[in-house]
């Protein structure tokens, strides 16, 4: 076979290679360099369109949209969690009562002081179930993944720990109301009142106590969506527009055969 037959025969094979990746590209949207390996994947059967290895279509919303949403949507889940905290949040029962000496003191009866813990973990188990479906969710958001979405989730959770606790806080004392140690309706003849107190959103009213209940679960969805990074093969997460890898070919001579 003579160098002018082989040619001719190679040439509707490239011809043939070409239109495939043009037609990927068609159906894609994706130019066909973007593929991790820089080529497309074989035919499908019965003639099916060879696709791209990683076919991600571009998103049409920004950067800094897509930050707006996540921060929003997050604040607005924090207005839900805190309305179904003060329904689901344990009441303490305590006591104002007139000691011997004339003193008015104020108490829990029995084991209800345990409610103000239960209840300060319920609105922190509330944060880390919205934590949690907050990662998965801007993880599912692929043509966003990114630095700017984990600082989005960051933001947006610490927010939303905020709103929670204040809303929380608020239905709380509209519903049970504050206890008036002074106003009680104690005497010498009754010495004792009872009271139902509204349940604390935090676990204590120090800095750190308060910390712990907006910073955790901020801190449990950054680190969710870096295990989700972690576990992705490529180094643009698959997130558009795609990082064209660097890709070393060998060397080879003027005939096309390896030195």
């Amino acid at each position: 076979m003579t160098g002018d037959e082989r040619l001719r025969e190679e040439q509707p094979a490239s011809d043939e290679r070409a239109g495939s990746a043009e037609q990927a590209t068609a159906v894609s949207g994706v130019p066909a360099h973007y593929a991790p390996e820089h080529a497309v994947m074989p035919d499908g059967p019965l003639g099916a369109p060879r696709v791209l290895v990683n076919d991600v279509a571009p998103s049409g919303v920004s950067r800094r949209s897509a930050f707006r949403r996540v921060v929003v949507g997050l604040a607005l889940a924090g207005v839900l969690v805190g309305v179904l905290w003060a329904w689901l949040a344990p009441s303490v029962q305590g006591v104002v009562a007139l000691t011997r000496a004339g003193e008015r003191i104020r108490g829990y009866v029995g084991d209800e002081a345990d409610h103000l813990f239960a209840a300060a973990f319920v609105m922190l188990g509330l944060l880390s179930v919205v934590a949690v479906l907050s990662a998965a969710l801007a993880w599912k958001w692929r043509s966003q993944r990114g630095p700017a979405m984990v600082t989005a989730l960051t933001v947006g959770m610490v927010l939303a720990g905020g709103v929670a606790t204040g809303v929380g806080a608020a239905l709380a004392h509209w519903r049970y109301g504050s206890v008036d140690v002074a106003g009680a309706p104690i005497s010498p003849e009754h010495r004792v009142h009872y009271v139902i107190e509204a349940p604390g959103v935090f676990f204590g009213h120090t800095p750190l106590q308060i910390a712990a209940t907006i910073i955790v679960p901020a801190g449990l969805a950054a680190l969710l969506y870096a295990i989700c990074a972690l576990s992705s093969t490529r180094d643009d997460l698959g997130a558009w527009p795609p990082v064209e890898a660097s890709v070393l070919a060998p060397p080879v001579t003027v005939d096309g055969v390896l030195p």
